[in-house]
């Protein structure tokens, strides 16, 4: 392949819209020439047929296309509708070309939303600047709009009282320098806080570092968090920067705290007394300058009281305490959590919009959600994908009062399981209750086809745990669903 056409095949399309045939030829040449692949149309119809069908990035329009005006083919590309061509060319920059334009139409034109109007006869300079600079333009929204939905996916959806007493305190404590300590159950959005405490604070232009403590091996632990030098052990083949390191000047982020050995929480101690730490196998005394935020979905006093967190280090990082609510708490924020999810998931997968039926939404308000938001979401992803045009209730989960595989009738209401209490007679509480959790179990293990990771997730529990539940209550892969033998 030619260097021009390695540089037309990864080139912005263009569409040259206009009735004259040696203009669209001109104007083919100029454009080719700066390696960008051309498509023609001669009308409005012509127009509409390769925007159904192509995907362009810049658009020269006409305003005089014979019996048609070109400023109504620019109205409909730059309407917002939800549905049609008007939501794929609403962003697409227009550049409209006229040689007997009036200075009314240049005026609507601008209005509409063109980025420029150029007059016949055409100046090749005039073409190729006025090109680049509105390919430009759409690369740069582009990245914007990349950053505004990463950013979404980071942002604190809620207008609940719970959710509105939490920003609050965000509002109070991310200007400071002050160490927070947040709490919650599983899936309930630490993460989420904790971006936001950084993102309103002083250091929010350095970077957010975090650490997953129950992700990592306890024997890795201290070379993640302070780096380590070369040949410090087996396999340190070069010296390597701890995340500690990496997060100076900005903040280091110590998920599921709970969780670090004890001897780590030595070295963490001393780094927030002095700011000081010493990679693995190193002497020389390092500093860092981050903002510490820590989280867990553990009872860490009640930790400190069994010896296995430090007193100290809980005393340093629990400054600034926030609570994460659970889901249960905030039911009516759940339509706007979902909205966001099916948008989002709509748009991973490739999907048009999903509107979603409203006793839908009525089943999920009813639901305790064990697992949160993060349980929540995965349900939604189920829903977008397996559902049709719309997410019905016939879409949903049983135990969310969908259908039960092989009957046709629809439960009435939130998370229930058919319990005969006949067969508990005789039995005790502790009885009862594991076969209830074993039943429960059963049903989340089946719903989503035995996957340990995201049945763990939904459950709000670590995967080990789950591991440890299925030995000790005797499940096994391949049982059927309620099988008590």
């Amino acid at each position: 392949m030619t260097d021009e056409a390695q540089s037309a095949s990864h080139a912005e399309p263009v569409l040259i819209v206009d009735d004259e045939k040696n203009i669209r030829r001109t104007l083919r040449m100029v454009l080719e020439g700066e390696g960008h692949v051309v498509h023609e149309a001669g009308s409005i119809a012509e127009a509409e047929t390769v925007l159904g069908r192509e995907a362009v990035d810049l658009i020269l329009l006409d305003v005089k296309l014979g019996d048609d005006n070109g400023i109504d083919l620019l109205r409909t590309l730059k309407s917002r509708g939800e549905d049609g061509m008007s939501s794929r060319t609403s962003d697409i920059p227009v550049v409209m070309i006229s040689g007997h334009a009036t200075i009314d139409d240049a005026i609507a034109a601008t209005r509409l939303g063109a980025f420029d109007f150029m007059e016949k006869p055409l100046d090749r300079g005039r073409v190729v600047v006025t090109a680049r600079n509105a390919l430009e333009r759409r690369r740069m929204a582009r990245e914007m709009q990349i950053l505004r939905r990463a950013d979404a996916r980071f942002e604190l959806l809620g207008s609940t009282s719970v959710m509105n007493d939490l920003r609050r305190q965000i509002a109070k404590v991310a200007p400071t320098r002050s160490r927070v300590l947040i709490t919650g159950e599983s899936g309930t959005g630490k993460e989420l806080i904790a971006r936001a405490i950084h993102r309103n604070s002083a250091v929010s232009a350095g970077a957010f570092v975090k650490v997953n403590c129950a992700a990592i091996p306890p024997e890795l632990i201290e070379s993640e968090l302070f780096g380590h030098e070369r040949g410090a052990f087996t396999g340190a083949v070069a010296k390597k920067r701890g995340l500690f390191e990496v997060a100076d000047g900005g903040t280091i982020f110590l998920d599921e705290i709970g969780d670090m050995a004890l001897p780590a929480q030595a070295k963490v101690l001393r780094v927030l007394q002095t700011g000081e730490f010493t990679r693995v196998g190193g002497e020389k005394s390092l500093r860092t300058e981050c903002r510490v935020v820590a989280a867990t979905n553990r009872d860490l006093e009640q930790m400190v009281k069994d010896g296995q967190f430090r007193e100290d280090l809980y005393f340093r990082l629990n400054v600034v305490p926030i609570r994460s609510p659970e889901l249960k708490e905030r039911a009516d924020d759940i339509p706007l959590l979902v909205e966001s999810f099916v948008r989002e998931c709509c748009d991973e997968n490739g999907l048009g919009y999903k509107p979603v039926d409203e006793p839908v939404l009525e089943r999920l308000k009813q639901y305790d959600w064990p697992g949160n938001v993060r349980e929540l979401r995965n349900v939604v992803e189920r829903l977008v994908i397996m559902s049709d045009e719309v997410i019905r209730e016939k879409d949903l989960p049983p135990y969310l009062g969908g259908p039960r595989p092989g009957s046709g009738a629809t439960r009435q209401s939130g998370p229930q399981t058919a319990i005969d209490l006949g067969r508990y007679a005789g039995k005790s509480l502790r009885e009862f209750r594991e076969e209830v959790e074993s039943e429960f179990i059963r049903i989340r293990l089946a719903e989503f086809e035995w996957n340990i990771s995201r049945t763990a997730q939904a459950l709000g529990i670590e995967r080990t745990n789950l591991h440890k539940k299925l030995r000790a209550l005797g499940i096994h892969r391949g049982e059927s669903l309620g099988n008590d033998d």
